[in-house]
């Protein structure tokens, strides 16, 4: 099976622009944390409500993990 290329969110662009147009670590790393976290409760929210579908039949979990996560 041939692996995605992985997808950047929204909240790691906007980490990775402050990192380097105002400070490495500007951001705490929990309030990162956090943001990562109700991003992908909003992602599975529409991914569950069919609004995204599932193209070889995974799970929100295995979908998200093969899209976002870095290995």
């Amino acid at each position: 099976m041939e692996e995605m290329e992985k997808k950047q969110t929204a909240v790691e662009y906007l980490v990775n622009v402050v990192n380097s147009c105002i400070a490495p670590d500007y951001i705490p790393k929990e309030i990162i944390q956090q943001a990562k976290q109700m991003e992908k409760e909003q992602i599975g929210k529409f991914y569950n409500h069919g609004q995204w579908t599932t193209v070889h039949g995974d799970t929100f979990e295995d979908y998200y993990n093969k899209t976002f996560k870095s290995k």
